[in-house]
């Protein structure tokens, strides 16, 4: 116990040193933002988004957010192995009151139209692939509390999960081949698109094409997260 407390504190000791050490090299009062100036300063040149964050999020480091997306992959998959049982059915014995189940029906379409809108406006407002696909999947989930017989199409939503997936690929890969590197944004190096258009919604290369395609994926993704727990909670 004394010799695993001693290791923690001198690791402690350690990291700080080294923490200490990274910033003395730093001029007192020097500017410490350099990247992010950088950014602020080349976004709308370089990327033709005027919201900087999904113009980094997307596409200065493009490839992170594909890893994200598959981390959240991987968890969904890893919700349905562990709730997974055979013909699961829903056992709910009743439904939701009658405004409940009245307002489920008309607000579905408006919830499922407001996060198609947060994801494709993602490059001139704030929002994106990730708060689009999660509103959608509350239209779902809202749907799931009314009605006591409610599934989501699972066939369907695997296939367009599926494709999605394949999409962000691709566009990456396309990429690759044109520009020498994964997710160079040919639509806006090679074929200048939107160049004369910044801040309106046909602008910024294909960066609304990706959050189209991660507003699809997190939004089929998170209502299969929703359909499993459903179900296991009915059990």
């Amino acid at each position: 116990m004394v010799m695993k407390r001693a290791l923690a504190i001198l690791t402690i000791l350690l990291i700080g040193y080294w923490i200490a050490l990274a910033l003395s090299h730093v001029p007192f009062g020097a500017d410490k933002m350099l990247v992010g100036q950088y950014y602020l300063n080349h976004v709308k040149a370089q990327t033709g988004a005027v919201n900087a964050v999904t113009a980094v999020v997307v596409n200065y480091r493009g490839f992170d957010t594909l890893g994200e997306v598959t981390v959240l992959f991987i968890a969904s998959t890893g919700v349905a192995a562990l709730l997974w049982r055979k013909k699961r059915k829903r056992t709910a014995k009743t439904e939701g009151s009658v405004v409940l189940t009245t307002g489920s029906r008309l607000l579905f379409p408006f919830i499922v139209l407001f996060g198609g809108y947060i994801f494709i406006h993602g490059h001139l407002t704030p929002g994106g692939g990730f708060p689009g696909g999660a509103t959608i999947a509350t239209a779902f989930l809202m749907l799931y509390l009314a009605f006591s017989v409610y599934e989501i199409p699972h066939k369907g939503f695997e296939i367009t999960e599926g494709l999605a997936g394949m999409g962000y690929v691709t566009v990456g890969l396309i990429g690759l081949a044109i520009g020498s590197y994964f997710l160079f944004d040919w639509i806006w190096q090679s074929w200048g698109w939107g160049h004369s258009n910044i801040g309106r919604l046909f602008s910024a290369g294909f960066i609304p094409v990706i959050y189209t395609i991660i507003g699809i994926k997190v939004g089929t993704e998170l209502s299969g997260i929703v359909d499993s727990m459903v179900k296991e909670g009915g059990e």
